[in-house]
């Protein structure tokens, strides 16, 4: 109800205001509506956990007295809680629980190299395992990006009588063992990062394989 107005005239008495009984019904509508809406107005404030309040009734000032406070205890509801970069420790994960889908491409992609000749760029941080999707036909190059110490990738499918050169960037390259790649076969090419600093090192060894499901 919008506020309703007594009409008190122009001058005293002039008889052109409200009635009495009219302008007493106008306060009393006023009144009413002003308790009805009261009802539901809030009567006191209680302080709670990290959460401060200058008084219970009247102007009150609510602080967050804890700001960014840590949280004990299982997180409920359907809203998606976000914790900050760099916030999770390894405690708190429980062992044995991280699984093969929260590892990183590094560890678990497969990528398909499709150049036959000349170099590729490979991003460590994308894969696991380098697919060569058919023989050289060419010299045929490496160039390493985005390795971290302790990754290792294989390049499977290694193929044709064209040289293979590593590359990194003032990298070094030892080859363990004795074995060399053979074009004329397949070869699997196994390439370990054992320092990723500005001047990275590698260790690598290749092997030839068949299909054969009777190792002995």
């Amino acid at each position: 109800m919008a506020k309703q107005v007594i009409n008190i005239g122009t001058t005293a008495n002039d008889g052109t205001g409200d009635p009495i009984r009219d302008a007493f019904d106008k306060v009393n509508d006023n009144f009413t509506e002003l308790y009805t809406d009261d009802a539901g107005d809030v009567n006191s404030i209680v302080a709670g956990t990290a959460i401060s309040v200058s008084s219970a009734t009247g102007d009150v000032t609510v602080t967050n007295s804890s700001p960014n406070a840590t949280h004990t205890g299982d997180v409920t509801g359907a809203t998606a809680l976000t914790i900050g970069d760099n916030k999770v420790i390894t405690a708190k994960i429980l062992n044995d629980n991280v699984t093969f889908d929260k590892l990183e491409p590094r560890y678990t992609g497969t990528t398909t190299i499709t150049a036959t000749a000349n170099n590729t760029n490979v991003d460590w941080s994308t894969s696991t395992v380098f697919k060569l999707q058919s023989a050289c036909t060419g010299a045929k190059s490496f160039t390493f990006s985005a390795f971290k110490v302790g990754q290792v990738i294989t390049f499977h499918n290694l193929t044709g009588g064209y040289t293979i050169t590593l590359i990194a960037t003032n990298g070094t390259f030892n080859k363990l063992g004795e074995k060399d790649y053979d074009g004329s076969k397949t070869n699997a090419l196994m390439v370990e990062c054992i320092d990723d600093s500005a001047n990275p090192i590698f260790n690598y060894s290749v092997l030839t394989y068949v299909s054969d499901s009777t190792p002995s």
